[in-house]
């Protein structure tokens, strides 16, 4: 088995690309939960205000179906890890 498989995917990664995990040298939040659960999001440069704002995700498997988004926000107690908080269109 190929080890880049093993690497956890970043969300927004092209399904068909070769190298779909993280990259050196960038920050990452865990997903918890919900329709994204496990995925990566890349938070690199994202200011402090920004990241406890939460974050809508484009998605296609939450409850909206196309178009609909995911919200996840950062746990207060651990910022690298980040639940989901319900569904949107």
């Amino acid at each position: 088995m190929d080890a880049r498989w093993m690497l956890r995917r970043v969300y927004g990664a092209e399904h068909d690309d070769p190298d779909p995990g993280p990259e050196p040298g960038r920050e990452y939040a865990d997903l918890v939960g919900g329709p994204l659960d496990g995925l990566l999001l890349d938070v690199t440069g994202w200011s402090r205000q920004a990241r406890a704002g939460g974050v809508a995700l484009a998605t296609e498997i939450g409850a909206f179906g196309a178009g609909g988004h995911a919200w996840y926000r950062a746990r207060p107690a651990d910022p690298a890890r980040w639940d989901w908080d319900g569904d949107s269109p």
